[in-house]
């Protein structure tokens, strides 16, 4: 049933016509046939194109190899050559020539395993010396009668290394070198060198080289003499030879690579093919692969991007990008409610910014040409800069580079922080601070009240007494003017004494600014030692000054100084109140160390303890029961802000250390 009824469809799709739809479809795949035959003619052009290009490259290969192998062999017999003519030239100098001749032979078989033999001859061709052997390597005549040995030897005598013709043996192929000695022109005999061929190819021909190519010598008429081979490259016709010369006679050096040009074609041809054909499917689907990741990839970027977008919203530092020329590119949230603009008023706006101020123009100016040469300073940058409203602020900026996705720097991403608050904050911590201070020395002022009183009593009475003198003598009028003159230079000097004491109780108390100005150490201790020697006196503590001779200036606030020296030694003084009169010795120590000043407190008191060291320069505490706890965290700022160290060491003696360091180069 099945085979009647088939004619009749058939029939009626041949007899009806085609739509015009099938028709453009045939076309299109006519045209689609002849571009994939066109291809494929293109294809087969190409790959016969590449199988001659290659050939062509193997070929120019080579010859390139082949010759540097060939120049390769012609440097290391040369160079053997020439080592074997300074061992002639010594041999005619050497004292114990056989001793000479075995030693450097020995070195030169070890270092040149072709050679398989070195003789020394006489003037007439016998064996003075060898090694191993001293064996003649031919001792017979060939067809003609003549001896080969005494044939090179005669021609060696001309002056000039000789190599002889190659010869085969039981073992190897082989051939000779023979060196003429002379001394002083005359002819003393011939060194004798024998060449292996299959070791001049074993260790002459690299490794690399013999994996490529099949290495043959053959003489004159074509026999084999040596070759070098991994694989057999008979079935090759790419070959290249290249005249033996030294030794010469018709050697040739012959290289033949080993793949076959064809195979590799056909194999370009099939793998080709191939991957055409399934080239087309894989497209495809690869392309979709591609659609879904790049649409997945869109969406995630966009989450992630709305997620930074929330998280630069929400920050309270301004941010501000800007590309190699300075204009900027991006400014989030916080920057514009921190400067008043909008961001409109300062994407792709250029130096000069409308929030610089214009007293720091020329300063901005400088930092922001710093950072666009990258020289901005990682530790960030404070400057000033205006609101919209005309109004200043401080800022703290940072500058990083800003990396695109392929490593390239396309500008600069800054972190802006308004500091306006924390530096009112610090200048109001400053004032207090300079206030604890002079409150300080009040108090230490204070506290010396009945010292100081006692310095100012001596030279007080000491201008009564001169002035009372004085009077005397005037009212008796038995005087001279010489009497009066030195009396009353004498109460000049008290006056001075006395008013030396009041300036410097005056200088210690009285408020004022740090002023940093070059300072001796030396006299800032003489003269805290002044205020409290009578203190120390009363007390029965003796102080002891040990400074050093050369001293280098620093640049200090000598008052400042002062009164953290005159706390550390009252303290000190204190601490030995129990302590035995014997031992109570206060030492102050001046010395430098690299380049720094070091200044040492030493008591004798009972020290202080391990557990209490870490609190020592804590505000508010203190050892002492009727104490505020601000003299030595008021010492530790005062030597900081000169930029040096305080702390407290245990004294082996007994007792304890304070040691100030202070900088001697800082400006």
């Amino acid at each position: 049933m099945k085979e009647a009824s088939l004619p009749y469809p058939y029939e009626r799709r041949r007899s009806r016509p085609r739509p015009a739809s099938l028709k453009w479809s045939n076309w299109y795949l006519s045209i689609l046939k002849l571009a994939v035959g066109l291809l494929l003619v293109l294809l087969v052009t190409l790959l016969w194109l590449l199988h001659r290009n290659e050939i062509d490259e193997q070929r120019s290969t080579l010859i390139a190899d082949v010759l540097w192998l060939e120049q390769s062999v012609r440097f290391h017999l040369d160079g053997n050559s020439e080592q074997l003519q300074q061992l002639a030239l010594d041999l005619t100098r050497a004292r114990n020539q056989g001793e000479l001749f075995d030693l450097r032979a020995r070195h030169i078989l070890k270092n040149n395993p072709e050679l398989r033999q070195l003789l020394w001859l006489d003037t007439a061709a016998r064996t003075v010396h060898g090694m191993p052997t001293q064996t003649l390597p031919r001792p017979g005549h060939e067809a003609g009668g003549e001896n080969p040995v005494s044939r090179s030897v005669e021609l060696a005598r001309l002056g000039k290394p000789v190599y002889s013709d190659a010869y085969r043996t039981a073992e190897t192929a082989q051939f000779e070198v023979y060196v003429p000695i002379f001394d002083d022109g005359q002819y003393r005999g011939t060194l004798l060198g024998v060449y292996s061929l299959t070791g001049l190819l074993k260790h002459q021909v690299p490794w690399w080289f013999a994996e490529k190519y099949q290495v043959r010598i053959v003489d004159g008429n074509g026999s084999l003499l040596a070759s070098k081979s991994k694989i057999d490259a008979s079935a090759t016709t790419l070959s290249y030879p290249v005249a033996f010369d030294p030794p010469g006679y018709g050697m040739v050096l012959q290289v033949t690579a080993y793949r076959g040009a064809d195979n590799l074609a056909q194999t370009l041809i099939a793998t080709l093919i191939i991957v055409l054909a399934g080239a087309v499917f894989w497209s495809l689907w690869a392309v979709r692969g591609l659609i879904q990741r790049r649409l997945s990839a869109e969406q995630a970027l966009r989450s992630e991007y709305a997620f930074r977008k929330a998280m630069e919203d929400s920050l309270m530092v301004g941010m501000r990008a800007r590309d190699l020329e300075g204009r900027v590119t991006y400014v989030n949230p916080a920057f514009l409610q921190m400067v008043g603009f909008s961001a409109e008023e300062l994407i792709g706006r250029k130096p000069p910014m409308p929030y610089w101020a214009p007293e720091e123009m020329e300063r901005t100016l400088l930092l922001h040409n710093k950072v666009l040469e990258g020289k901005a300073p990682h530790e960030g940058f404070e400057i000033r800069l205006m609101r919209k409203d005309g109004s200043r602020f401080d800022a703290l900026i940072y500058e990083a580079p800003l990396i695109d996705a392929d490593g390239r720097q396309t500008g600069w991403m800054g972190s802006i922080i308004d500091v306006t608050a924390r530096k009112h904050a610090e200048e109001l911590a400053r004032q207090q601070q300079e206030k604890l201070q002079v409150t300080a020395r009040l108090v230490t002022m204070g506290e010396m009240a009945s010292t100081l009183a006692h310095e100012l009593n001596q030279p007080l009475a000491a201008i009564t007494s001169y002035n009372a003198g004085c009077l005397n003598k005037l009212e008796s009028g038995n005087f001279s003017a010489v009497q009066l003159k030195e009396a009353l230079g004498k109460l000049g000097v008290q006056a001075q004494r006395a008013g030396h004491i009041i300036r410097r109780v005056h200088d210690f108390v009285r408020k004022s600014e740090p002023k940093l100005a070059p300072c001796d150490l030396a006299e800032v201790i003489d003269d805290s030692i002044g205020f409290i020697e009578g203190a120390a006196k009363n007390r029965g503590v003796r102080i002891v000054r040990e400074i050093q001779g050369m001293r280098p200036e620093l640049l200090a606030d000598a008052v400042m100084l002062e009164q953290v020296l005159l706390n550390l030694m009252r303290n000190g003084i204190e601490a030995m109140s129990e302590a035995p009169i014997s031992q109570r010795r206060l030492t102050i120590k001046l010395g430098q160390v690299d380049n720094q000043m070091e200044i040492r407190v030493i008591d004798r008191g009972p020290g202080v303890p391990p557990e209490l060291v870490e609190k020592l320069f804590t505000p508010l505490f203190s050892t002492k029961a009727d104490g505020m706890g601000m003299g030595l965290n008021i010492c530790r700022s005062i030597i900081e802000f000169h930029h040096g160290r305080l702390w407290v060491e245990n004294n082996p003696e007994g007792g304890s250390i304070f040691v100030i360091t202070l900088p001697i180069g800082r400006q």
